[in-house]
């Protein structure tokens, strides 16, 4: 777990500052968003994505302080929709900042980026595609990763809204051939950053917990749903002028992996 420099306070009206004014992220969905970005012929101009913004953690109260990273032996494929990764409340990006190995490819019904077709013919992966067992044949459905000798869990995880992630799933012919991994959550989604009329429906940093839980990274998937409801409380305290408790359990598990320091 690497641990992240401390600067003083002073970020927007949530008095938590960015550690650096310079953007170092550079996992892959940083790497897709600017590319949708030089690609956009006018300013992403969703509700919640003006000015004042740590670059790195996307959030007016900066968390970067908090985030963390481990090493993870399985991946993370997220197959995002159109403008997924320019939104403020995406949680692919809190995937990418946990597990190293994060790959990030915008999906179009016509086309399909190469190096994705060659990251799932990799054969030192083993893709799973992460989707509900009844829009599946019964005959591809697992509810675990099955251990293969030389080769590391993959999960494709489709990043968008539901009605996205459902035209992504059957109109991605490259994902029929893949086993589909079914879950079963004992709890309903704490996501609270957009409205959902489905409580059963997780987010994707919820679904990627539940994976590494699976795959038997139970650390790595408390470290990632931690970061999640720091990042929520982050993300709502400025959004809904809530009080910020960075004493909170989450912030606290953090710290003490080394998430922040001069505290």
């Amino acid at each position: 777990m690497r641990a992240r420099p401390r600067a003083g306070l002073q970020c927007g009206d949530a008095n938590l500052s960015c550690p650096d004014p310079e953007v170092t992220v550079n996992h892959a969905v940083a790497r897709l968003r600017a590319t949708r970005l030089a690609a956009s012929s006018k300013p992403y101009l969703a509700r919640g994505a003006g000015p004042g913004r740590c670059p790195e953690c996307r959030l007016v109260a900066c968390a970067c302080a908090w985030r963390p990273s481990r090493t993870v032996d399985v991946g993370m494929c997220l197959i995002m929709g159109d403008i997924e990764a320019l939104k403020p409340t995406n949680t692919g990006w809190l995937v990418a900042d946990v597990v190293p190995d994060t790959f990030a490819f915008g999906w179009a019904r016509t086309a399909v980026d190469p190096a994705l077709l060659a990251l799932l013919a990799d054969p030192q992966w083993q893709p799973y595609v992460v989707f509900p067992a009844e829009f599946a044949q019964p005959q591809r459905v697992v509810t675990a990763p099955v251990p293969t000798p030389g080769r590391r869990p993959l999960f494709v995880l489709l990043d968008g809204t539901w009605s996205e992630a459902r035209k992504m799933f059957r109109k991605s012919p490259y994902l029929d051939a893949l086993p589909v991994l079914s879950l079963h959550p004992e709890q309903a989604s704490t996501y609270r950053l957009r409205r959902s009329v489905h409580g059963h429906h997780l987010c994707t940093a919820e679904v990627a917990a539940a994976c590494l839980a699976l795959a038997g990274d139970v650390a790595a998937a408390q470290v990632l749903a931690d970061w999640f409801e720091v990042f929520s409380a982050h993300y709502l305290a400025t959004r809904r002028g809530l009080p910020l408790d960075t004493g909170s359990a989450a912030h606290q598990r953090l710290l003490g992996l080394g998430g922040a320091e001069g505290r």
